[in-house]
């Protein structure tokens, strides 16, 4: 088995948002996917999954296999209820991953909480052949969440990776990547970079189309590798709502669902290109 490259539904975010006239479906998205030649689609923080019906949980794996995706779910939070949600969704979706994240809202536990609650939830997730990956995000210092995964020592549980989310904690990027690169099991691939805000006034860190930013995409893909796992690459956004200024469609919401299909086929591309 070799890893697979993906989109998320947060490459979709925009064209899936009820901001912009006739959103895409969740099916709709799939369906794009796949016409990109990509081989997994991660549903990620998308709320209807949390109460879908097996019905439409094997809908959903119905059409993924028609268009010859691997699906992978992604939520948010620790509490072994809603973990065992989850893992019954992926089990039903055919989902060998669930990302999940350490707090949910305004639920953020501590380090010794968070333990607790993952050695009870992750004896399931071990029986049924499906990862945990907690991602890397500034609520919790990436120290921390190895602290965690490690004293964990589950072969179920692991880190979804992404530098980027960090950042907003003063954790450069690079020291995230070489402390998580033993446990990681999903990278989610973007570019981020820094702009002055108006006015000169502070700083705005926000998406930028991949390559030109502040992300070193080889040199994460360099740490991972090594520790040879199979780890999923699975392509999402940060793309700010686009002023109608920014392209000649005169709408905001057609200049920013236009950007973000652009940035997909543009990531794409660069993925692939630095696999050879």
């Amino acid at each position: 088995m070799t890893s697979l490259l993906g989109l998320s539904t947060y490459a979709y975010f925009w064209r899936m948002s009820d901001r912009v006239p006739s959103p895409m479906s969740l099916d709709d998205a799939m369906r794009d996917a796949a016409a990109h030649g990509v081989d997994l689609f991660q549903i990620c923080d998308h709320l209807p999954l949390d109460t879908a019906s097996d019905e439409r949980l094997a809908a959903i794996r119905s059409l993924a296999g028609e268009l010859g995706l691997v699906l992978e779910v992604g939520t948010r939070g620790t509490a072994p209820e809603h973990l065992a949600r989850y893992l019954h969704i992926a089990v039903a979706l055919g989902a060998t991953l669930v990302r999940s994240m350490w707090s949910s809202g305004d639920d953020l536990p501590s380090g010794d909480e968070t333990e607790r609650r993952l050695r009870a939830a992750l004896p399931a997730y071990e029986a049924a052949g499906v990862t945990l990956a907690l991602e890397t995000y500034e609520v919790v210092p990436t120290a921390d969440l190895v602290a965690v995964v490690t004293a964990v020592a589950s072969p179920a549980l692991g880190i979804c990776l992404d530098p980027a989310n960090t950042v907003a904690n003063l954790e450069h990027p690079s020291d995230v990547v070489a402390a998580c690169a033993p446990h990681t099991r999903n990278w989610h691939v973007k570019d981020a970079d820094f702009t002055r805000s108006p006015g000169w006034v502070g700083f705005q860190y926000t998406g930028v189309p991949i390559g030109t930013g502040r992300i070193d995409h080889v040199a994460v893909r360099d740490a991972i590798d090594p520790h040879g796992r199979d780890i999923n690459r699975v392509i999402e956004f940060w793309l700010p709502w686009q002023d109608a200024t920014v392209g000649a469609d005169g709408d905001p919401a057609q200049t920013t669902t236009r950007v973000e299909a652009a940035w997909t086929e543009h990531t794409i591309e660069y993925t692939r290109s630095k696999e050879s």
